[in-house]
């Protein structure tokens, strides 16, 4: 059982959950972007919920199945397409062999979640399917699909049934405007308050560098840092520390400019202040982001960001018991 890889997409690779415990050692999670998009995905089709799927962005892949089999698309706006005929989102849909898939260009979002049930039969690395390009680690070759791949599909571990679609009110919504909630630190006492609170104030576009290693934003008012004698170890940048460790969604702002997001493929440590970071729930939302959306931060406090988690936490449990 397989599928045939005709043409590869934009930048389409294996994501499951992620591969924890090693950051560390250098070596990011990885896994998809919007996490609850392939969960949802996972779901419809009868697959433990971080089960590896792939994640097509912006321009989705064609490919051919070779066998019958259930699939989901969820995530991005982006419809699947059957043989010419466009099929719904967010919904399990029968595929038999020898039928072609591709997608729309997305309407909004920028990142599409196609689940297979059974998942990927591929061997892991570091206990994940999980592709990390700078790496060349996990998925196949460490790399994004190419023209010719064929991709090993496993066994249903349960059946699931074709056309169940999940409701609206228990999807994530996708905007082309949206508020990013961060938790200040672990630098931002080195931003002046009246910039710090500018910050938040501004509207920020999210730039062309915007990859699974972080997001640029643009076209908000430079931060001012407070006058110091740069401790040895640091840059003669303002924004230059003696280096630490990133989190990830944590925000930096090289020479105070424009603030990048890092996200689930960034290293893992460097000589740039982090003025807050980006929430968990948020990161999701940053997943599905094209250049040119538009955001606002927002500061919140830790037990804030624990509420905000609870809340995701329960819709999703709603989610799987929904769909049993």
């Amino acid at each position: 059982m397989s599928i045939k890889v005709i043409q590869p997409g934009l930048s389409t690779t294996i994501q499951d959950g992620g591969r924890e415990g090693f950051y560390h050692l250098g070596i990011p999670p990885s896994g998809a972007m919007d996490q609850y998009a392939m969960k949802a995905a996972n779901l419809l089709v009868g697959n433990p919920e971080n089960t590896a799927v792939l994640e097509c962005a912006l321009l989705g892949p064609e490919l051919e199945f070779d066998t019958d089999s259930l699939i989901a698309v969820t995530g991005a706006y982006m419809s699947p397409v059957l043989d010419g005929d466009t099929m719904p989102l967010n919904t399990s849909l029968a595929v038999k062999a020898g039928q072609k898939l591709s997608f729309s260009y997305p309407r909004k979002g920028a990142r599409a979640y196609l689940a297979i049930a059974g998942g990927l039969d591929l061997p892991d690395a570091l206990g994940s399917l999980s592709t990390y390009v700078l790496g060349s680690l996990g998925g196949i070759e460490g790399r994004t699909l190419q023209a010719g791949d064929v991709l090993a599909t496993g066994t249903p571990q349960q059946q699931a049934a074709p056309d169940r679609t999940i409701p609206q009110t228990l999807l994530q919504p996708i905007d082309k405007e949206v508020t990013l909630r961060f938790v200040p630190g672990l630098y931002n006492h080195r931003i002046t308050t009246e910039s710090m609170t500018q910050f938040c104030r501004d509207e920020w576009t999210v730039a062309s560098e915007a990859d699974r290693i972080g997001y640029r934003f643009k076209n908000g008012d430079p931060l001012d840092f407070k006058s110091r004698v740069q401790p040895f170890g640091a840059g003669s940048d303002p924004s230059n520390i003696v280096d630490a460790c990133y989190p990830i969604g944590s925000i930096q702002v090289p020479a105070g400019k424009e603030p990048i997001v890092l996200l689930r493929d960034a290293v893992s440590g460097g000589g740039y202040a982090m003025i807050g970071t980006v929430i968990s729930t948020d990161l999701d939302r940053i997943g599905q982001m094209q250049p040119n959306y538009k955001a606002k931060f927002e500061p919140v406090t830790v037990q804030q960001a624990l509420e905000v988690r609870q809340h995701a936490g329960r819709r999703l449990k709603k989610l799987r018991a929904y769909l049993g």
